[in-house]
């Protein structure tokens, strides 16, 4: 099943790589049908762009909760693995204190806190995982500036609002230009 989950998450982001690509083909034809003047199959292919650029975030998006889900059977198989392990540990050192070898009693449990440690590595970096797969935040003044890029790049004016204290190269190179 794990392997089924991974196989699924990959295919989905090659999916939404084909999509990515799609619409780029997609955004030329409206280049190319603005230059010949033809204002409706600009339309047109401006629509299948932004469908392909949907289906895009759609297919990275379910490949995010695919790979989320496989990290946590992941996680899963892990602990069950552990959880086994540690029981037959226990059962030894209950029949090692029943015969109070204190030398066999010493070597379990050095072998179960070994155990022990190899769990909390084991958490430690599922958790990691399980962290970077499910982030799906980004910072907003990259978006921003990303977004400003944009528009510049196409020669728009946008208004969003920054917090207070700032600035990108951009606004300020406005400034500087308006002032001269």
């Amino acid at each position: 099943h794990l392997f089924n989950l991974k196989f699924a998450a990959k295919e989905l982001q090659r999916n939404s790589k084909k999509c990515d690509k799609e619409e780029k083909a997609e955004k030329a034809k409206v280049k190319q049908a603005i230059h010949k003047g033809n204002m409706e199959a600009a339309k047109i292919h401006a629509e299948n762009a932004i469908r392909q650029k949907h289906q895009s975030i759609n297919f990275l998006r379910m490949s995010a909760r695919v790979d989320a889900v496989a990290s946590r059977v992941q996680t899963a198989v892990t602990m069950n693995q552990v959880s086994k392990s540690m029981s037959g540990v226990v059962k030894s050192m209950d029949a090692t204190l029943k015969s109070m070898n204190l030398e066999k009693i010493s070597a379990l449990m050095d072998k179960f806190e070994n155990q022990f440690e190899t769990l909390d590595v084991q958490t430690a970096q599922m958790e990691d995982t399980m962290g970077n797969t499910t982030t799906l935040t980004t910072p907003q003044n990259e978006v921003d500036l990303l977004l400003h890029e944009m528009a510049d790049e196409a020669g728009l004016d946008l208004n969003l609002e920054l917090p207070a204290g700032q600035t990108s190269s951009l606004a300020s190179s406005v400034a500087s230009t308006e002032q001269v």
